[in-house]
């Protein structure tokens, strides 16, 4: 890890630069879609909902200009604390960026959570992009759009963009659609980030991830993960992990007949960091049962969920 000062440049008079908010429904692609574009893993994905708690940052830079994402939570319902601060941050992003990037599933017909967001964007000044993700689920759409979502495209000015965050396609055309709806503007950051999250707070995703990858729906959002430790040398960087679940079951079922669940998160997690860090990884997990953390104000504090202001 390399903590140096990187400069920031001085921008050319015709460079852009802004922020992006992509918002959408849990589990349309945002996160797929920003992890693509960035060029790397910032954002954690997984086949469960949900999964992006904090509002995450991406940075893409290209001569041109350089656009950050701002990775929101899926917006839904809250049913607890955090699910509150959650949508409480996605909505504050709404009116913190420069343009929004409006994602949906394009595989299926516009629904009642679209429409909820539809709503919220109707308060907004912010120009809004209407991404339709996952063509590739749906080829008959290829060459045009299905009528619901032109329905809402029409009725509110926007304009559209159709791709599939996962094979790549129509992400370049995305691309330059967002760079020409942003105005003039410098460097926010140096052009080396691709995020700006700090190290540990990457760790802790990239282990969370293989905790909802490896155990689906038994344990899937009553975890928060806490770097506890990280002790780096020249050969090998040691990070020792607190995973908090809220029940005795929970803590049963992550760590497995004979430490078999937990030795596979371990192992995988281990895997990636030593991709984000580019070094060597030994990682040491253990868990602790916290009831109900999640509807703990102090406790998401700690865990670093915090309505941002």
């Amino acid at each position: 890890m390399n903590d140096q000062l990187i400069s920031i440049p001085i921008a050319p008079g015709d460079f852009k630069s802004g922020f992006v908010g992509i918002i959408g429904r849990p589990n349309v692609g945002k996160s797929t879609l920003m992890n693509h574009l960035v060029g790397q893993k910032v954002a954690i994905t997984s086949p469960v909902s949900q999964t992006t708690r904090n509002r995450l940052q991406g940075i893409l830079t290209t001569p041109q200009a350089q656009i950050i994402f701002v990775d929101t939570p899926g917006i839904h319902k809250p049913h607890h604390e955090l699910g509150k601060v959650i949508v409480k941050n996605a909505q504050m992003a709404i009116n913190a960026v420069d343009l929004i990037l409006f994602v949906v599933d394009s595989s299926a017909k516009a629904g009642k959570g679209d429409r909820f967001i539809v709503d919220l964007l109707k308060n907004t000044k912010n120009p809004v992009v209407l991404g339709l993700n996952k063509i590739d689920l749906q080829p008959e759409l290829h060459d045009r759009i299905d009528q619901s979502y032109q329905d809402l495209a029409v009725e509110n000015n926007w304009s559209v963009s159709k791709f599939s965050a996962i094979t790549g396609e129509g992400t370049t055309e995305l691309q330059s659609l967002l760079v020409d709806k942003l105005e003039t503007g410098p460097y926010y950051y140096p052009p080396e980030l691709v995020t700006d999250q700090p190290e540990r707070f990457i760790m802790a995703e990239l282990i969370r991830e293989q905790i909802l990858l490896q155990t689906r729906q038994e344990i899937p959002h009553s975890v928060a993960i806490a770097i506890e430790k990280v002790e780096e040398t020249e050969k090998i960087t040691k990070i020792f992990a607190a995973i908090n679940v809220e029940r005795s079951s929970q803590k049963g079922i992550l760590i497995g007949k004979k430490g078999s669940m937990l030795k596979q998160i371990g192992s995988e997690a281990r895997q990636q960091i030593q991709k984000l860090i580019a070094g060597n990884v030994y990682l040491e997990l253990f868990v602790k049962v916290e009831p109900q953390w999640r509807q703990s104000r102090l406790r998401l504090a700690e865990f670093g969920y915090q309505v941002e202001g």
